[in-house]
C-alpha cells in the first residue's frame, strides 16, 4: 500500500474525504511550499536533510506556535522518505498505544526492511513514562519520531528524548506569512480556484484574527467564502461569517497607541474593568501578548511600585509564561496580571526618586565618593586611605550605623519619599528610624 494512502490521503498529504476543509486541502505538498519558516529551509538544513531520500531522518521535536506547519512536516518527512507513517495524539493515547505502534514497526522492519515514521502531536502531554516508553525504539531507530509541541520541550519533554532528537523551532508567522497563505488558497486550485476575491479590510480581518496561526486564517477563509457563495468577500461578510465584529486596530498606526495609552492609564487609576476591556480589544486584534505583558511590567513598577512590590513578580512571571504557552491560553494570565495590577495600591515613588537622581548626576551634582566607603581590596588602598573608618552595619544590633554615605555637596539630599499606601506604610515608617539613626 502506498503511504498516503495508508495515511487516507492523496499524494498531496490531503485526506480523501468528500469535502476536506480548506486548511487540510492546502497543506504544502513540498518543502519548499512551506512559509515563514525560511530559517529552517536554507540548504543543508537539518529539515532539508529530514526530507531527503537519500538520508536516514534522524529523530526531531518541532517546537512551535499553532498552524505554523508542524504537522505538515511530519507528512512531507513521511512522503519524502517512502516509510510507513503511525500518529498518535498525546492527548488520547496511552503507553500501551505506543507499544502497540512500536511493535508493528518492529514487525515491519523484520518483515519488509521498512522502517516507521511516528508522529506524535503535543508531545508535552505525555508523562514522564509514556516519553520513556520511546526511548529503546527512538535510539535504535525502529521508529523516527516526529514529535509536535506548543511548549517549551526543555521543561515538558524529558532530558533523555530530547538529546536523542533534533530540535527544530518554528517561528510564529508574520503578516506576510498569512496574507501569502490566504493568496494561495484563493486562487490555488485545490483551494478556491479563483471564485472568490478579497478586498483589503477584508485581508486585514483575516490576518488580525489568525494572529500566527496559518489554519486559523484559512478556517475563517473558508467560513467567509461559504456564506458568500461567490464573489468579493468583503470585511462585513467577515464579520457576519464568523460573529466577531471587527476590531478597528492598526499595529503602527492612531489605535495601537490610543488603546495603548487606555490600557495603562486605565491600569493607572485602578479600574481594572476598564484594563480589562482594553486587553480584550487587543487580545482580539491580534496584538502581540508579549508587547502587552511587557506594558504591564512597566505599568507595574511606574504605578505601583513600592506599594505592592509582589505586582512587579506578578507581571514578570506572566510575562514568563506568556512566552512559554502563547495565545490563545495566555490571555488568562495577561488577565490575571492586569487585575492585580489595576486593583494593587498605588504608588510612583520610586519611579520619581531615581528621575530625581538622574536630574541631579546630569546637573552635575557627583561629588566624591567618601573615602571610608572606597573599595580597600586592591594592593596599596589601604595607603590612600581606602576604607578607613568605615563601620559595619551588621556589627550594630539595629542592622544601621550612622556614618555618611552621600557624596560630598549632596548632604541631605532626598530622592526616595514614600506614601501611605500599601506596603509603602511600613517603608515610611521604617525609614523615619533609618534616617534619624543616619543623622540625616
Amino acid at each position: 500500500m502506498d503511504l498516503f494512502e495508508s495515511l487516507g490521503v492523496d499524494g498531496s498529504g490531503v485526506p480523501e474525504s468528500a469535502d476536506p476543509p480548506l486548511a487540510v486541502r492546502m497543506r504544502p505538498r513540498t518543502i519548499d511550499e512551506l512559509v515563514g519558516q525560511d530559517h529552517l529551509l536554507a540548504p543543508g538544513s537539518p529539515l532539508r536533510r529530514l526530507v531527503d531520500d537519500s538520508a536516514a531522518p534522524s529523530s526531531v521535536i518541532l517546537w512551535g506556535p499553532p498552524g505554523t506547519g508542524k504537522t505538515t512536516i511530519a507528512y512531507l518527512v513521511a512522503r519524502s522518505a517512502g516509510r510507513r507513517f503511525a500518529e498518535l495524539s498525546a492527548v488520547s493515547a496511552g503507553v500501551k498505544d505506543v507499544r502497540a505502534v512500536i511493535s508493528e514497526a518492529q514487525r515491519a522492519l523484520v518483515t519488509s526492511g521498512t522502517r516507521t515514521i511516528l508522529f506524535i502531536d503535543e508531545v508535552h502531554r505525555f508523562s514522564k513514562a509514556q516519553q520513556d516508553s520511546l526511548l529503546p525504539a527512538v535510539e535504535n531507530r525502529t521508529v523516527t519520531l516526529v514529535a509536535a509541541t506548543t511548549e517549551n520541550p526543555h521543561f515538558s519533554v524529558i532530558s533523555p528524548l530530547l538529546s536523542r532528537s533534533l530540535l527544530l523551532t518554528l517561528r510564529p508567522l508574520d503578516e506576510g506569512a498569512v496574507s501569502t497563505l490566504v493568496e494561495r488558497a484563493l486562487s490555488d486550485e485545490r483551494g478556491l480556484a479563483g471564485a472568490f476575491a478579497l478586498d483589503g479590510d477584508a485581508r486585514q480581518q483575516i490576518v488580525r484574527l489568525a494572529g500566527a496561526d496559518a489554519r486559523k486564517a484559512l478556517t475563517i477563509l473558508e467560513a467567509a467564502a461559504e456564506a458568500v457563495g461567490a464573489g468579493t468577500i468583503t470585511l462585513t461578510q467577515i464579520e457576519a461569517a464568523i460573529d466577531i465584529a471587527a476590531v478597528r486596530y492598526d499595529r503602527d498606526g492612531d489605535q495601537h497607541y490610543d488603546i495603548i495609552s487606555a490600557f495603562i492609564k486605565s491600569m493607572r487609576g485602578s479600574n481594572v474593568d476598564a484594563a480589562l476591556h482594553y486587553l480584550a480589544r487587543m487580545v482580539v486584534a491580534g496584538e502581540d501578548p508579549r508587547f502587552i505583558a511587557r506594558r504591564i511590567m512597566i505599568c507595574a513598577a511606574e504605578d505601583v511600585g513600592m506599594a505592592d512590590p509582589s505586582a512587579l513578580q506578578t507581571a514578570v512571571a506572566a510575562a514568563d509564561a506568556v512566552a512559554m504557552i502563547g495565545m490563545p491560553e495566555a490571555r488568562i494570565i495577561l488577565a490575571e496580571a492586569v487585575v492585580h495590577v489595576a486593583t494593587a495600591p498605588k504608588s510612583n515613588a520610586s519611579y520619581m526618586a531615581i528621575d530625581a537622581a538622574i536630574a541631579d548626576v546630569k546637573a552635575g551634582k557627583a561629588g566624591t565618593v567618601p573615602t571610608h566607603l572606597r573599595d580597600a581590596h586592591y594592593s596599596g588602598a589601604e595607603s590612600l586611605g581606602h576604607g578607613a573608618g568605615y563601620l559595619y552595619a551588621h556589627d550594630d544590633p539595629r542592622g544601621v550605623v550612622g556614618q555618611k554615605y552621600l557624596p560630598e555637596g549632596l548632604e541631605g539630599a532626598r530622592y526616595y519619599t514614600p506614601t501611605e499606601r500599601g506596603f509603602e506604610r511600613q517603608i515610611t515608617q521604617r525609614l523615619a528610624t533609618i534616617r534619624e539613626i543616619l543623622g540625616e
